[in-house]
């Protein structure tokens, strides 16, 4: 195993996405963090530059149509790509041509699919090379939501992905249409915070909003894991949903996208060989990669005594790096899957193949696993 690079993300710029279904009030809620005295000097990337109504705010443009805020914030819409938008501005802040900023907040279409975003977000080098993604932020309207979900993949994956979610025009339903949404979207998503508001009347704060889901600690500027990770919500999430009291009844009503998604965290005490690590995630991401929705974790492997953090999207990884200490006494491997018809007991029997050997014969009976 070649020695591995350190973890050192604290030092790129912070990413914050705002994804949601249509009306499920994205551009309200960004309009109203924007108009906010102490919101952190922010780029924001938005798709419609007519969908926000900050005219009021405008001071001046900058080049490439970037427009300056009052309070310092930045708005520039996608011109091509996201790719190109944010290697634009990152190459326009390093020029000085246009005003320092601390983080960026995209807010994406409401049709639009996460997976390829965050894709680009976590995987692309050069992206990774200066910016970090640091949340995912997803609205949900509280009236239409509960359709969306039954009707648009996705809508799914918009919550499935989330750090926080946002659910929306509570006024609009009645109280036992609200709990049952709320106990679906934590049924679909146990890990992400939820925060039901009325954006009308309810003011979100941008630094309680942007700190309570951030990974990184602001003062050690170290990868806080076990927020980042949350396996044990994954964990806690799995033996109450195989419990025997369990139904549709406490989790409110589960479309068929619901139940295509699979959120689980695979555990192993005993200590990996980075061969075996290997040949897992080649078979995952050539196989299956497509149904992949995100994965990251730590991994204890015999070739180093740090933990070895691994994260991917679909059929792209991140190349492996370490952390500087375990964050608790026990070292374990703990690696959280977001999944697309892809099985828990699936996953875990093409591991446990591959720790017993990696002959090609059994490298090839593991792939049929996945293949079945």
């Amino acid at each position: 195993m070649k020695t591995l690079a350190r973890e050192n993300s604290y030092s790129r710029l912070p990413i914050h996405l705002i994804t949601g279904f249509l009306g499920s009030g994205k551009t309200t809620l960004l309009n109203q963090l924007l108009q906010q005295g102490d919101l952190p000097k922010t780029a924001v990337i938005v798709n419609e530059w007519g969908d926000i109504g900050i005219d009021h705010l405008l001071i001046k443009v900058t080049p490439e149509e970037i427009f300056l805020l009052e309070g310092g914030c930045l708005c520039c819409a996608v011109r091509s790509d996201l790719l190109h938008t944010l290697e634009e501005l990152f190459h326009q802040y390093q020029q000085q041509q246009i005003p320092a900023f601390e983080q960026v907040v995209i807010e994406t279409t409401g049709l639009a699919d996460p997976v390829p975003i965050l894709r680009t977000l976590t995987t692309d080098p050069v992206i990774t090379a200066n910016y970090r993604l640091e949340n995912v932020i997803t609205t949900v309207d509280a009236v239409y939501g509960a359709h969306s979900l039954d009707e648009y993949a996705e809508s799914v994956k918009q919550v499935a992905l989330a750090n926080h979610l946002i659910l929306t025009k509570i006024d609009c339903v009645t109280e036992a249409d609200l709990n049952s949404l709320t106990q679906r979207l934590q049924r679909c998503n146990p890990t992400a915070s939820l925060q039901t508001v009325n954006l009308q009347q309810d003011r979100i704060a941008a630094k309680v909003l942007f700190n309570n889901t951030a990974s990184y600690h602001p003062h050690t500027r170290q990868l806080e894991v076990n927020r980042w990770l949350q396996a044990e919500s994954y964990l806690n999430s799995l033996s109450t949903s195989t419990s025997a009291n369990f139904s549709e009844v406490t989790t409110g009503h589960l479309s068929h996208l619901d139940h295509q998604i699979k959120t689980f965290c695979i555990e192993q005490t005993a200590p990996l060989h980075w061969i075996t690590l290997e040949h897992w995630i080649q078979l995952l991401t050539r196989l299956r990669g497509k149904d992949l929705l995100r994965v990251k974790g730590l991994a204890y492997t015999y070739e180093t005594d740090l933990p070895v953090l691994i994260q991917g999207v679909q059929h792209i990884f991140q190349p492996p790096v370490t952390l500087d200490a375990w964050p608790g006494e026990e070292k374990r491997s703990q690696i959280v899957f977001i999944t697309r018809n892809i099985s828990k007991t699936v996953i875990e029997q093409v591991l446990q193949k591959l720790i017993r050997g990696h002959s090609p014969i059994e490298v090839s009976q593991a792939a049929l696993i996945l293949l079945e």
